[in-house]
């Protein structure tokens, strides 16, 4: 049978035999490339797991906040400038003169104060100077304070005789001045159980009333100015840990309530003012 010129020869071309040797040769440096490799088994899954991300199909869809429908007017703009309108402005500017004119009130009235304290020092310097009044301020508050030494006996709530002419002082720049009057009696905490006072608050109450009628007897004060307190030994200007502190935890205050008068004060600034609680 003749050779037919048309037909291709018989068996495999001579470049596939190279080609085989070839693959063959390639898969078997792979696998001796795997077989040697230290396989982090993590980097592999992370690996796995991109690559079926990126070319697998995604199962599950991770939903970070509730599909929207997208917007036909565009979200991404400058928002323009609010131009305050001439009502703004005058409205600004009052309140802001409203807030300077209460700040200048405050500091107008808390200077008063300090002056007028300082008038009553002047007044009462020999007392202070003896150690049986002292003087200062609180706030819208002169507090004027009488220590027990020379004006009360132990347990008792009569004024000491000689010190008339010092309650005469501390009267006249009570009625000068402006105000609630408060007066107001302190104890230490010796507890007392007599026959006339069944306990500190009984006395320090009578002390104040004593100091208070006092007062109200020598001058013409309007009655409706005075306060009366007894605290007892509730508010001590010191711990009760030694005679020389019960001894200043002894007293009775003569309170010049200037806040009070300011609630009446015709500017009205007053109003938003927090009246000062008085530590004792």
């Amino acid at each position: 049978m003749a050779d037919c010129p048309k037909c291709p020869p018989v068996g495999a071309p001579m470049w596939l035999t190279t080609f085989a040797d070839l693959m063959s040769l390639l898969m078997c440096f792979f696998i001796l490339l795997l077989s040697m490799a230290s396989m982090d088994v993590v980097k592999f899954k992370a690996a796995a797991d991109s690559l079926q991300h990126a070319f697998g199909v995604q199962r599950q869809i991770e939903v970070v906040q509730i599909p929207m429908g997208n917007s036909v007017i565009e979200q991404h703009f400058s928002p323009g400038q609010v131009q305050p309108t001439p009502l703004d402005e005058i409205r600004q500017s009052t309140e802001d003169e409203k807030e300077n004119a209460k700040e200048q009130f405050i500091q107008d009235k808390l200077s008063e104060i300090k002056v007028e304290a300082e008038k009553i020092k002047q007044q009462l310097n020999t007392e202070i100077e003896q150690g049986l009044v002292t003087v200062e301020t609180n706030g819208f508050r002169i507090v004027i304070r009488i220590s027990e030494t020379g004006s009360f006996d132990s347990a008792s709530a009569i004024l000491q005789p000689g010190f008339e002419p010092v309650m005469d002082k501390i009267t006249q720049t009570v009625t000068e001045s402006q105000g609630k009057v408060v007066v107001a009696g302190h104890t230490d905490d010796m507890p007392i159980k007599t026959l006339t006072y069944r306990s500190n608050w009984e006395l320090s109450a009578s002390r104040a009333v004593t100091v208070a009628q006092y007062m109200l007897e020598k001058k013409q004060i309007d009655p409706n100015r005075f306060l009366i307190e007894g605290h007892a030994d509730t508010h001590p200007l010191a711990p009760n840990e030694s005679p020389e502190n019960r001894a200043k935890n002894r007293r009775v205050e003569i309170i010049i309530a200037r806040d009070e008068a300011l609630l009446q004060d015709k500017l009205g600034y007053s109003k938003s003012i927090q009246t000062d609680q008085l530590t004792r």
